[in-house]
């Protein structure tokens, strides 16, 4: 019970790295809020938590928009009285959005990805600020290190974005007690689903450990950096990649 009668918004938290961590977190005994613009597929998350004994509630939100960011910590709020830890998971790739080369494209991505990062770890914040800090973790990408031939420029941009935002905000807000964290996942499902068979191989071969990654494996790194056992982590990141980046 590692994270016991703490309470945590997971943004993304219907499917992938964020349903992952939802489910985890409840396992080790916090109130999860479990958030995705996928409303129906957030509460089958949500219920299905709840129905093997955890504490969940699910949340419709866009999360590139200020209005429903505030209403989301409302919503947790009104429900469990406080504000955690925030799971910044949220993301979108390149094969998104239509052209992920033209302005359309690269707004929607950097919308998702990165604008998304700064109104959530910014409101979080103020409320963590409040009851004496918190832990925010977000997720950004090895691609947040390096360019690579499959990831597109927009998505690069975003997540490296993603990486040194995370630590002026670690410096801005550590004087509240809030700690603020990125992880930096490899190759691994959903993000490869939609990739062909000899792509996945070409990305197995190029990571040392030669297999792709499990949404589980980032979601223990998480888990990790929100729990107090991390109580003096801030600024860092963390990279579970297989050694990818390591080359």
């Amino acid at each position: 019970m590692r994270l016991k009668d703490k309470v945590a918004i997971i943004t993304g938290g219907a499917h992938g790295m964020g349903e992952a961590e939802a489910r985890l977190f409840a396992k080790e005994g916090a109130r999860v809020v479990v958030a995705d613009i996928l409303g129906s597929a957030a509460e089958a998350v949500a219920a299905d938590i709840r129905g093997g004994g955890g504490q969940a509630i699910a949340a419709t939100v866009d999360v590139t928009s200020e209005a429903a960011w505030r209403t989301l910590i409302d919503q947790t709020l009104s429900t469990y009285g406080r504000l955690d830890i925030l799971v910044n998971n949220a993301g979108i790739s390149g094969s998104s959005v239509g052209d992920p080369d033209g302005l359309d494209g690269w707004d929607r991505i950097i919308a998702v990805n990165q604008t998304s990062v700064f109104l959530g770890t910014k409101l979080a914040a103020e409320e963590m600020a409040k009851t004496g800090g918190g832990s925010i973790v977000n997720i950004s990408s090895i691609m947040g290190f390096v360019g690579g031939a499959s990831g597109h420029p927009a998505y690069c941009a975003s997540k490296g974005a993603v990486r040194i935002y995370t630590k002026a905000a670690a410096v801005r807000y550590g004087p509240q007690g809030v700690r603020v964290n990125s992880v930096h996942p490899g190759y691994m499902p959903p993000m490869l689903n939609a990739t062909n068979a000899g792509e996945r191989a070409d990305k197995i071969e190029a990571t040392p450990l030669r297999r792709l990654g499990e949404p589980i494996e980032v979601a223990y790194g998480v888990l990790f950096l929100a729990s107090d056992e991390a109580s003096f982590i801030t600024g860092t990141e963390l990279v579970i990649d297989g050694g990818y980046i390591a080359q």
